[in-house]
């Protein structure tokens, strides 16, 4: 196995005593993607911030290439900066209203020290990296469709070639068609720069389309992390699978079954004790409340080998021909 090129270890930040994340550790390769699912809330945003280093952990560790970036200085993180980048939720304030398009792309070339004497030529490179053309340089983020705002926050994070970018829920702002055309764009150049993405997401739909591993938080810790396709064929925590029963499935003749969950999400203020998930899982037992499951074999449950087999949706689901020649139509 090659050495991961980031690697969290036992991540905790607390904003005085609202737990936000609390113990949580990953790898991730090069070139592959691990998506951070879960509830609003429940640290997926904060835990990307500390990856890239935008807020400083109350304890634990980040090593991106093996280097500890929390023992670096300001010039040496800086330097780093070039190699890990981040495209943000809101693709409008993300962006400068008062630069254009071409001042943005050009200013982390300028900082950075890259293309030196073709600046214009690099912007107009990026441009059409992301589906854009040169004469959008000369626009401002207002006169841009939301579609097209977060591809200058693509193109902006590609400006410095990094190796690992952090997407902060990229599509959650746009139009379901708009999401599948960012979702392409992203995979593209994936393949193309063998970029590694930390995609973040509540929508396991679109976690499907993109993903390699996902890791499942809730309350500030994983209670699942494991291969996709095991994931969504055989997920193990009850969580997990609430989560997987909520989503929709394109076939108006068939009736799913859902595990709704009761209650709401505990505060981190005062999180439960034992298992956080025990206050809406339909399989507590009372060794749930006085004892932390650890995250073993990419579960962190007491009794999931005990709970029946997950029905995935793919297995009860019958064949739609008309669907699939719909489908067909669209792709051709």
């Amino acid at each position: 196995m090659t050495q991961p090129l980031l690697r969290a270890e036992g991540l905790v930040k607390h904003f005085k005593k609202v737990q936000a994340v609390d113990g949580i550790s990953f790898e991730l390769h090069a070139g592959e993607t691990l998506a951070l699912v879960g509830e609003s809330g429940c640290g997926k945003s904060t835990a990307g911030k500390l990856l890239l280093r935008l807020i400083e952990p109350t304890s634990g560790t980040v090593f991106f290439q093996e280097k500890n970036i929390q023992g670096l200085k300001e010039r040496e993180m800086r330097s780093l900066r070039r190699e890990m980048q981040v495209i943000f939720q809101d693709p409008y304030g993300s962006l400068n209203p008062r630069m254009t398009v071409g001042d943005m792309l050009e200013e982390p070339l300028k900082l950075h020290r890259l293309a030196v004497g073709r600046e214009r030529h690099r912007v107009n490179e990026l441009l059409g990296l992301v589906g854009l053309t040169p004469e959008h340089a000369s626009r401002y983020p207002h006169e841009f469709s939301g579609g097209q705002r977060q591809r200058i926050g693509i193109a902006r994070a590609l400006a410095v070639e990094p190796r690992l970018i952090v997407c902060d829920e990229p599509v959650s702002a746009l139009d379901v068609s708009i999401q599948a055309q960012v979702i392409n764009l992203l995979q593209d150049l994936q393949r193309r720069f063998g970029l590694a993405y930390v995609f973040i997401a509540h929508d396991l739909a679109v976690v499907k389309h993109i993903a390699a591993r996902v890791a499942v938080m809730y309350l500030g810790k994983i209670v699942e992390l494991a291969d996709k396709k095991a994931l969504f064929a055989a997920p193990r925590h009850p969580y997990t699978r609430a989560l997987l029963s909520a989503i929709p499935i394109p076939d108006p003749s068939l009736k799913k079954s859902r595990t709704v969950l009761q209650g709401d999400v505990p505060s981190p203020y005062n999180p439960p004790s034992g298992c956080r998930f025990r206050t809406r899982c339909p399989f507590v037992r009372p060794l749930c409340s006085t004892q932390v499951p650890v995250l073993e074999n990419g579960v962190a449950c007491h009794f999931w080998k005990e709970i029946e087999p997950f029905a995935a949706a793919s297995q009860f689901t019958a064949v739609n021909e008309r669907l699939l020649r719909l489908q067909a139509a669209f792709r051709s």
